[in-house]
């Protein structure tokens, strides 16, 4: 029998299939296949995992962010509330500021006019007696003069007793 090139292939093949059975690569390929399958099950595991947590994180912080928003809004809604209290507060200080002001200026014109009219009057007062002074000065004489003293005298005299 003459072996050809096919012949010592065959038998060549065949050895290396006892020898892969005998080391047990077939195994060794499954093992770890089984191990790379694990490892890959294990990754998409944790993968869904983190992506939970994550979507958990997400859902937290867009529930603190609309939190924050809303603080911020009352805070917003409470400073214009405490600034239109202030203006109002302000404006009626000034409208009070301002009675009381022309209480007061009218107060002191008042007090300018009794003033001046008082002034007026002192001023009639020293010319009426002043016109008087002149005119019973003008007409009076010695014995007038004389008999009017000695009248003060007796209104004196009688007034100390």
């Amino acid at each position: 029998m003459a072996f050809d090139a096919t012949f010592f292939a065959l038998v060549g093949l065949i050895l290396f299939f006892a020898l892969l059975a005998y080391l047990k690569v077939p195994g060794m390929m499954a093992t770890a296949l089984d191990n790379r399958a694990d490892n890959i099950r294990d990754e998409l595991e944790q993968a869904k995992r983190l992506r939970e947590e994550a979507q958990a994180l997400l859902a937290e912080y867009q529930r603190k962010r609309k939190e924050a928003e809303a603080e911020a809004a009352a805070i917003v809604a409470a400073a214009e509330r405490e600034a239109a209290m202030l203006t109002e507060d302000a404006r009626q200080k000034t409208e009070e500021f301002v009675t009381r002001r022309n209480a007061l200026s009218e107060q002191k014109i008042r007090q300018a006019e009794a003033d001046a009219i008082g002034a007026v009057r002192a001023a009639a007062v020293d010319l009426a007696i002043a016109a008087a002074e002149k005119l019973i000065a003008a007409k009076s004489d010695a014995s007038t003069q004389t008999v009017l003293f000695s009248n003060a005298i007796e209104q004196v005299k009688t007034r100390l007793n």
